[in-house]
């Protein structure tokens, strides 16, 4: 087996270690533990191991995490000349930051083998570049020290795996074939669990095996821990953790390794000796997969609780969108043919020369209200009786919804063991470290911590706010700009002289309008997003979570006045202050915008399509091709064509997962689930056929999603939780803003109540209801043009309001207060029947904690229901001896530079 000598960088370090090694950790001196102080180097093409798996190059030590950074080949290192000749054209001042680097890497590495942990090191390079890669792997002994110090969670008994979909029971119980179920292979046992107690190991499930005792997930989580506790410089100055050494670019990547390639190896494969990688690509990232449930238990067991709640939550929701789907495409249908046999619309259609309108602007002809047949009979398509039913429909079903979600999270959290999961102290942000100008000595832990005094993040938050304000308020600018941008094109189409462009000009304008307006969202959001991360770092958060949950509020505050601020205007501001003719309204002396005959509730309709449609279109356009594009940038920058022309060498999984994307988290996809889940509920009266685009766009975004993490993705490190976060109060949030704006879209922009009240007041048939909604222009009017004409309004022929727009605000604002009442208080019950925690799970904590109870008594008398497999198993002399001994494990000393 061909070697190199170590590398220079950290040699002096691991000799000096060794040789001080048992004063420092005493237990840990034993024959088996001294190869695990060297930091053994290959180059790339020296023959260092026999295949591919993640292991040292002995064969069977495991691969946990691996560290990696460049380094730049000066001239002298390309011509292979003296190392001691300097260049002449460096800077002095970037050499000293290169050492000071240096150090602080060496430093980090010497630390970690303090820690206990075994390195390998091996390099590749090409003319430019030298990459180094540091593979970490922690002994069962630093594993017990740290699954105990972090309370990880350790199977006592298995149990039968009964996680079901909801679906699933259901069809089960209509005795329908379950097309969406589909068996897979290797599913992950059940187990009751508890905190994990070294001096308790014997009464656990697999202790007698070190090597598969702990999950691969959990050993990622004690090295990252590790990883992020080690020191390398002062700690006064936050020179602690690896998050940190990637901030300032010592380390360019950090991550556990992918389990070997995702690819199958051929068609006829066996299902038991696939990876749990090649699993996931095989029976949920095909595309062909789409219909099938997804496996949550498998993306658990490899990414972790956060992200497999992530994908629960979003099939879960997905899944929820099938009964809105069908029954608004039921409203929409309904729509179709009320349409068809509409009087209003009849008579509109019918009479060609009895209603002349008003002109639409200063320079617009006389216009008959029989040429907006068309647009008048689309209208109905939206707005009809069933809106009001869908609305309730929707509001009732957003709020199940989020119960029933309530009762799943608590579901999934016991099966996964994190549903009493609470996060320990969290560690300072390596930025906040770096600048907090103060430091302070942490009244539980004892030791010096930077410090921001609490009254200049406070002033400093009511800055950021202003920006916020300052950042809406361009937002508004916009707004009416696109809103002086259809006034515009509306004139200058009406003035072309085209008789076809004439008859379609408001639609021409509103359709233009609104792809203009989605550039202008899109653009808005890259700046804002950019701004939020500046605002929210300055700041100053001190924890991780504090910093998530500042940066996210600050976000949906801002994208929910981007996205939502047109529809709003067009739902409940558009038409409302236009005048009459001869007084009209102006806005930078041009007319005030009007609805078109149809209403403004198929112009809402277009608006939320335009916008939600097409920002699903481009996302999952950018999620498809944007990975890949920047995948072959990493590949290319890797200089892995100058590989393929020497002889084929297997890759190294340390370096096919260093060409692969950094992943960034979950932010960016539940913003948009969000954003989207407040348009089919907040203005899901305007277009019942949200939920069905909604549900189309989820079916491709669990595919995409999936795919990114899976094949585009390095394996992200684990991280727990016990549910979405502060998501779900947002969720909460757009519902209750759900049923006040469906509210108020059916009473003031719906005809749904001015059809009603002439129906009571006038005729069943709705016969006459068009010449009942038209006003007389004034006579002053009348006389300047010497013509006749009528307008949508409810006025006398003075232009002030007549006595039935007064009865029909009364009835709209009893029918906002009534309407929003109802929904609230059948929402109340629903929350009331539907215990968040279902009666099962609760069962199987209380179990769960009476068996941790009596495993880790210490009166072994309380653990003889559990024990007796152990006793029975014990030699005769100990069963004589009435008491089972503990087994103990040396472990590290608690290192010096360490705050446990």
């Amino acid at each position: 087996m061909l070697r190199k000598k170590n590398s220079e960088e950290v040699k002096d370090v691991l000799i000096k270690e060794h040789q001080n090694k048992s004063d420092h950790y005493g237990s840990l001196e034993t024959s088996r533990n001294i190869a695990h102080f060297e930091l053994n180097t290959c180059n790339k093409g020296d023959i260092c191991r026999e295949d591919y798996l993640n292991f040292f190059r002995d064969g069977h030590t495991q691969i946990d995490f691996v560290l990696v950074w460049e380094a730049k080949l000066n001239d002298e290192e390309k011509k292979g000349k003296d190392e001691n000749k300097g260049s002449e054209s460096g800077d002095h001042l970037e050499m000293k930051t290169e050492e000071t680097y240096k150090n602080w890497r060496k430093k980090f590495l010497q630390n970690l083998v303090s820690a206990g942990l075994k390195m390998e090191e091996y390099m590749t390079e090409d003319k430019k570049t030298r990459v180094h890669y540091v593979l970490l792997h922690a002994p069962w002994n630093v594993l017990c020290y740290y699954a105990e110090e972090l309370s990880l969670r350790v199977p006592l008994q298995a149990i039968p795996n009964v996680s079901s979909n909801w679906s699933a029971k259901v069809l089960e119980k209509l005795r329908i074939s379950n097309v969406m179920y589909e068996e897979l292979p290797a599913i992950p046992m059940s187990h009751y669990t508890c905190q994990f107690k070294v001096n308790k190991l014997s009464r656990f499930l697999g202790s007698d095996n070190h090597d598969t005792f702990f999950t691969n997930t959990q050993r990622h989580q004690i090295l990252y821990e590790i990883l992020a506790r080690t020191p390398y410089g002062q700690q006064k100055r936050g020179e602690v953790g690896v998050d940190r050494l990637l901030n300032e670019e010592i380390f360019t990547a950090a991550f556990p390794l992918h389990d070997g390639p995702y690819e199958i190896p051929s068609k006829d494969f066996a299902s038991h000796t696939l990876t749990l990688r090649q699993m996931l690509y095989r029976y949920w990232a095909q595309w062909g997969k789409w219909n099938k449930y997804q496996p949550l238990d498998h993306i658990r067991k490899y990414f972790g609780e956060k992200i497999a709640l992530y994908f629960a939550w979003l099939g879960f929701y997905t899944g929820w969108l099938l009964p809105a789907s069908v029954v608004g495409t039921l409203v929409f249908i309904m729509g179709i043919f009320l349409m068809l046999f509409d009087t209003p619309a009849m008579e509109i259609c019918s009479n060609k020369e009895e209603y002349l309108m008003c002109p639409i602007c200063k320079i617009c002809p006389y216009w008959n209200i029989s040429s907006i047949c068309t647009t008048y009979k689309a209208g109905l398509l939206f707005d009809h009786g069933g809106t009001i039913f869908y609305s309730i429909f929707i509001s009732l079903w957003a709020v199940t919804f989020l119960e029933y979600w309530k009762r799943t999270n608590a579901t999934l959290a016991h099966h996964w063991d994190c549903f009493d999961f609470q996060e320990s102290e969290e560690r300072p942000r390596p930025e906040f470290t770096a600048m907090a100008p103060l430091s302070m000595r942490n009244p539980i832990t004892g030791t010096e911590e930077p410090y921001f005094p609490e009254w200049n993040r406070t002033k400093r938050i009511l800055t950021g706010s202003m920006a916020i304000v300052v950042m809406i308020a361009v937002v508004l600018i916009f707004l009416i700009s696109v809103i002086l941008y259809r006034a515009i094109v509306s004139i200058l189409v009406a003035k072309s002289g085209n008789g076809v462009l004439q008859a379609s000009a408001l639609h021409i304008a509103s359709f233009t309008g609104s792809l203009v307006n989605l550039i202008f969202i899109l653009i808005l959001s890259r700046i804002y997003i950019s701004l939020a991360h500046f605002l929210t770092r300055w700041e100053m958060h001190r924890t991780q979570s504090m910093y998530d949950d500042a940066f996210t509020f600050k976000v949906f505050v801002f994208q929910f006045v981007n996205f939502y601020s047109s529809p709003i205007y067009i739902a409940f501001f558009k038409g409302r202050f236009v005048g009459y003719p001869g007084h009209y309204n102006t806005l930078f002396s041009i007319r005030n915008e009007d609805c078109k005959a149809g209403g403004c509730l198929i112009e809402l309709a277009q608006e939320m399509l335009v916008i939600m449609v097409g920002k699903q279109v481009i996302n999952n356009i950018q999620e498809f091709i944007v990975p890949k594009l920047l995948n072959w940038r990493h590949k290319h920058k890797l200089h892995r064509k100058e590989k393929a022309k020497e002889k084929v060498v297997a890759m190294d999984p340390w370096e096919r997962d260093y060409q692969l994307l950094s992943c960034e988290g979950l932010f960016d996809e539940y913003l948009e689930m969000v954003i989207q889940f407040g348009f089919i509920t907040i203005f899901v009266a305007a277009c019942p056929l949200a939920p069905l685009f909604a549900l189309l766009n989820n079916w491709v975004e669990i595919r995409l999603d999936a795919q990114k993490f899976v094949c585009e993705y390095r394996r992200p490190v684990v991280e727990r939780a016990q549910g979405i976060g502060i998501w779900f109060y947002i969720l909460e949030v757009i519902t209750y803003l759900a049923v006040i704006s469906n509210a108020f879209l059916i009473a003031f922009t719906s005809d749904f109540l001015p059809r009603l009240y002439y129906k009571y007041t006038h005729n069943f048939n709705l016969v006459g209801y068009v010449n009942f909604t038209l006003a007389y222009a004034p006579e002053t009017f009348v006389s300047q043009n010497n013509t006749m004409c009528r307008y949508r309004a409810y006025r006398e022929n003075d232009g002030s309001y007549s006595i039935v727009y007064w009865n029909l605000l009364a009835i709209r604002l009893g029918f906002v207060i009534v309407f929003e009442h109802v929904v609230f208080f059948i929402s109340r019950m629903i929350d009331m029947l539907v215990p968040d925690i279902p009666e099962s799970v609760e069962i199987k904590v209380k179990r769960e904690h009476y068996m941790a109870k009596q495993a880790l008594a210490e009166n072994q008398a309380l653990g003889q229901v559990f024990l007796q497999t152990e006793e029975s198993e014990m030699a005769p002399k100990e069963r004589e001896s009435g008491a089972a001994q503990d087994l103990v494990i040396p472990l590290p000393a608690k290192p010096e530079h360490q705050t446990l």
